[in-house]
């Protein structure tokens, strides 16, 4: 068994999130992909929905995908949302499987941020999303990590628990929260930007409008 968990405020969850999460997810055969919506991120604004609604919202998005699996532990925890404490939660629950944090390339860069971030690769491999374009980092904190860590394929991933990196090409898809909230907030219509089923949640509760 292998498993993928992949967080983010999901304010609206919108195609940018959900097409790369389901290219993953087959890419390297995966279990099972845990979406998990951010409670209190330490590194941006509070999401713009309250936490009822963007879990409804991301439910409402992946009811069709079996394997898309939404996990609302960081909602049901106080205070900021660490991946380090999410990761060890997640290690009590299912033991030494594999396990792969799914995150953007611009987060992977930014990982000397976050908190505990050297610890984080003693609980899980990271799978770094590259999009066509994107140039992998050869030179500073993470470039030096890279080639000690990197790996090519899932196999490599299912060899041990945690530890490694891996870059996994993604379709690219430039859509942001931000414009589709802001789309909302002056009268204009997302659609075909996020799943429709999220975008009927948004009208019938008057989120960002």
């Amino acid at each position: 068994m292998i498993t993928g968990i992949m967080g983010g405020t999901f304010d609206p969850v919108h195609f940018g999130h959900l097409r790369p999460g389901l290219e993953i997810l087959q890419a390297l055969e995966l279990d099972e992909l845990r979406l998990i919506p951010c409670h209190i991120p330490p590194h941006r604004p509070r999401p713009h929905a309250n936490p009822s609604q963007r879990l409804m919202m991301l439910q409402e998005a992946v009811r069709h995908e079996p394997r898309l699996i939404v996990d609302s532990r960081e909602l049901e925890r106080d205070g900021a949302s660490y991946t380090y404490d999410t990761l060890l939660s997640f290690r009590e629950e299912l033991g030494d499987i594999p396990l792969c944090l799914i995150i953007g390339m611009d987060a992977f860069l930014q990982l000397p941020e976050w908190h505990r971030w050297q610890d984080l690769l003693d609980l899980c491999h990271v799978v770094a999303m590259l999009r066509p374009g994107r140039t992998v980092p050869v030179e500073g904190v993470m470039g030096r990590i890279a080639r000690e860590r990197l790996v090519s394929d899932r196999q490599d991933l299912c060899r041990k628990s945690s530890g490694y990196i891996l870059y996994q090409e993604v379709t690219q898809m430039d859509i942001s929260a931000t414009a589709i909230r802001d789309m909302l907030l002056h009268g204009k219509s997302p659609r075909f930007l996020l799943p429709d089923a999220v975008l009927t949640i948004i009208e019938a509760e008057g989120i960002y409008q």
